[in-house]
C-alpha cells in the first residue's frame, strides 16, 4: 500500500520506477498474502472473497451522522434533525455487519495491528472531505488500565498513518478517559450514553493544542454515537472549534441499537 510518510526532509528516495520493478520481482519471491489470511489479494490488503462481502458506505448519506440514505433525502437525517449532535459531522468507510466485524474484531483482540493501515486508507476515501477542513487529527483514548491490558489503542493504530499520509496534525495525547465504564457492546443507546457521561477530559495543557482548532475524532466504530459525543464535548470545553468524526464502521441505522 502505498502510504507516503514524509518523515525525512532530504532522505534519498529511489525513482518511483524502480521501487515498481523491485516490487514485482519481490513479489514473484515471496507472494504476497491477504491481510484476511485467505490466499493472494485482489485489491489492497484483502482477498477477493473478504473483498466481495465488505459493504462499503457511499453517498447519498447523512451529513450529520454519515448514516446511508437509500435515496437522495434531506441534507440530514430526522435523528440528527431533532437531537442535534456534539459533533459537527461524522463518516464511516463499511456498514458493521459480519464481514467488517470479523476485521475489526481481529485487529482490536488479535494483535492485527497490520489491518490499521488498511483501515486509514478506507477511512481516507469515506472522509475526504473531514480531512480536508481537519486541523488535527485524534484517536478515542483508552482507559489506562484497559490499554495495560491490550497493548495497544486501536483507534490510534488507525489515526497515526491517517494523519501521517495526509499530513495532517497529529494529537495523541489530549484527550484522556478518566473511568473504563462497562463495555459498550449490548447497551441500549441510553446505557452507552450514561455509560460514557463524563468519562472523557481533556488533558492538562492541552487546551493551547486543541483551542480554535477543528478536529477530526478517530475510532472504529459508531454505533449510537455516544462515545464519540462525550469526547467531542471534551473538546470542545477545551476550545476546539468544531469536531467531526471518521470511523472504520458504522451500523447502518442508529435505531438497529434499542432506546
Amino acid at each position: 500500500m502505498g502510504f507516503q510518510h514524509g518523515d525525512g526532509g532530504g532522505t534519498w528516495k529511489p525513482d518511483p520506477r524502480i521501487r515498481s520493478i523491485f516490487a514485482r520481482a519481490l513479489d514473484l519471491v515471496f507472494p504476497p498474502h491477504a491481510l484476511d489470511g485467505m490466499g493472494t489479494p485482489q485489491s489492497p490488503g484483502l482477498s477477493a472473497e473478504a473483498w466481495s462481502r465488505v459493504r462499503f458506505i457511499s453517498e447519498p448519506l447523512c451529513d450529520g451522522c454519515g448514516a446511508p440514505f437509500e435515496y437522495a433525502m434531506a441534507e440530514r437525517c430526522a435523528a440528527c434533525l431533532s437531537r442535534p449532535r456534539a459533533f459537527a459531522r461524522a463518516r464511516a468507510a463499511v456498514v458493521y455487519d459480519d464481514a467488517s466485524r470479523d476485521l475489526i474484531l481481529k485487529f482490536k483482540h488479535a494483535d492485527r495491528t497490520d489491518l490499521s493501515r488498511l483501515f486509514a486508507s478506507w477511512i481516507g476515501r469515506a472522509a475526504a472531505d473531514l480531512l480536508a477542513d481537519a486541523d488535527a487529527l485524534t484517536p478515542v483514548p483508552m482507559h489506562p488500565g484497559r490499554l495495560l491490558r491490550r497493548r495497544y489503542n486501536q483507534a490510534a493504530e488507525i489515526a497515526r498513518p491517517l494523519a501521517r499520509s495526509r499530513r495532517v496534525l497529529y494529537l495523541p495525547d489530549v484527550l484522556a478517559r478518566t473511568r473504563a465504564g462497562e463495555s459498550q457492546a449490548g447497551k441500549s443507546a441510553s446505557g452507552r450514553r450514561r455509560n460514557v457521561a463524563g468519562a472523557f477530559v481533556a488533558q492538562e495543557g492541552a487546551c493551547k493544542r486543541i483551542e480554535g482548532r477543528r478536529i477530526l475524532l478517530i475510532d472504529d466504530v459508531l454505533t449510537t454515537g455516544a462515545t464519540a459525543e462525550a469526547c467531542a464535548r471534551a473538546l470542545l470545553r477545551a476550545g476546539a472549534a468544531a469536531v467531526d468524526v471518521a470511523t472504520v464502521a458504522r451500523v447502518r441505522d442508529a435505531a438497529e441499537i434499542p432506546i
